[in-house]
C-alpha cells in the first residue's frame, strides 16, 4: 500500500496537451518555410526569426513532457511527484531564448560590416505569413494560459509572443528596404528583435529561479501570513516558518508554533489550516505546535519565555503534570 496524501501532487492538463501538440504541428510547418526563404532571400532577419521558430519546436517538446510528466503520481523517491520539471521545463526555455538572442546580437553585428543583398520580395511575403501563423499561435496559447495556467505553458507563449513581434519587425525591414534601398535596416531590426527575445528569456528565468530556490511565491507577504498565524487563539509565537512553491499553483508552508497550555493543540492546528485556506488558497501546510520549556529553543527560547512570564507557570505546570 503506498503513501497516503492529502494532496494529489499531479497536475492534469489535458487543455494544455492538446493545445501544445496543435501548436506544435503548425510550428514545424512554418520553421521549414521560413528556413528556406531566409536561405534563398538572404534575409538575417528571416533568418533569426526561422531561428527562433526552431527553438519554438524544442520548447513545446520540452512543454510537452513537462505535461506528461506532470500527471504522474508521487513515489518512494520523488513524493512531490514531478511538478516541479513543469519549472524546470521553463528555466531550460528561458535559457534558450537568451542564448538566441545572443546569437542574433552577434550575427546583426557582423552584417553592419558584410552587407549581403537581400530579395526583399521573398522576405515580405514569408514575414506576412509568418505574422499571420504567429497571431493563431499566441491566440491559442493565449486561451490555454486561461484555462489552465503555469509557468510551462507561459514560457511557450513568451516564445510566440516574440515570434509575433519578429514577424512585425521583419516586415517594417521589407518596406523600408524597399522605400530605401538601405539595407541596414535589416541587422537593426533583428537587434531590435533580439532584444525583445531576450527580455522575455530573462523574464521566465527569473521567475524559474525563484520557484526553484524555493522563495515565497510573488503576491505573497511572508510576515502578514505570519502575523494572521499569531493572531489565532491559543498562538503565543510563531517562528521555523517557511513558504514556498512546488510549482506555479502548488503552494507549501511550514511553520512551528508556540502555544498556550490551556488549548488543545489540534483545535489551534486546524484553526491555523482552515485560515490559511480561506484567506490565502494554501490546501499544503504543516503546523507543529511546541511549548518553549518542553522542546528547547536555545537563546530564542529563554527570550520567549522572559517575555512571557505570566504564561512561564503555567507551561511548567503542564510540563511536570505531562
Amino acid at each position: 500500500m503506498g503513501d497516503f496524501h492529502h494532496l494529489a501532487h499531479v497536475k492534469e492538463q489535458e487543455a494544455s496537451r492538446r493545445t501544445l501538440w496543435i501548436v506544435l504541428g503548425l510550428t514545424l510547418f512554418f520553421t521549414v518555410v521560413e528556413v528556406i526563404g531566409g536561405i534563398v532571400s538572404k534575409s538575417l532577419a528571416l533568418l533569426s526569426d526561422s531561428a527562433h521558430m526552431i527553438s519554438d519546436v524544442a520548447a513545446l517538446g520540452l512543454s510537452l513532457l513537462a505535461v506528461r510528466l506532470a500527471s504522474r503520481k508521487p513515489n518512494s523517491t520523488y513524493t512531490y511527484g514531478y511538478l516541479r520539471f513543469e519549472t524546470i521545463a521553463a528555466l531550460l526555455n528561458g535559457l534558450t531564448l537568451c542564448a538566441i538572442s545572443i546569437g542574433i546580437f552577434i550575427e546583426g553585428a557582423r552584417r553592419f560590416i558584410t552587407r549581403p543583398e537581400i530579395d526583399y520580395g521573398i522576405m515580405l511575403t514569408i514575414a506576412v505569413i509568418g505574422l499571420i501563423v504567429n497571431i493563431v499561435l499566441t491566440t491559442v496559447l493565449s486561451r490555454s494560459m486561461k484555462e489552465e495556467n503555469n509557468l510551462n505553458v507561459k514560457s511557450a507563449l513568451w516564445h510566440f509572443i516574440g515570434d509575433l513581434l519578429s514577424s512585425i519587425g521583419v516586415i517594417v525591414s521589407a518596406v523600408l528596404i524597399y522605400l530605401t534601398g538601405w539595407h541596414l535596416f535589416d541587422p537593426i531590426i533583428s537587434i531590435v528583435i533580439g532584444g525583445i527575445i531576450f527580455s522575455g528569456g530573462a523574464k521566465i528565468i527569473r521567475q524559474s529561479f525563484r520557484v526553484l530556490m524555493e522563495s515565497v511565491p510573488e503576491g505573497y507577504e511572508l510576515e502578514e501570513i505570519r502575523r494572521d498565524i499569531a493572531s489565532v487563539e491559543g498562538v503565543l509565537d510563531v517562528h521555523e516558518m517557511h513558504f514556498w512553491a512546488i510549482s506555479t499553483d502548488h503552494n507549501i508552508l511550514s511553520a512551528h508554533v508556540f502555544i498556550r497550555a490551556d488549548i488543545q493543540p489540534f483545535c489551534v492546528i486546524l484553526a491555523i489550516n482552515e485560515m490559511l485556506k480561506d484567506k490565502y488558497k494554501i490546501m499544503h501546510a504543516t503546523i507543529q505546535t511546541e511549548h518553549a520549556q518542553i522542546h528547547p529553543h536555545g537563546e530564542y527560547g529563554r527570550q520567549f519565555l522572559e517575555g512571557n512570564r505570566p504564561r512561564e507557570r503555567e507551561l511548567a505546570g503542564t510540563a511536570q503534570g505531562g
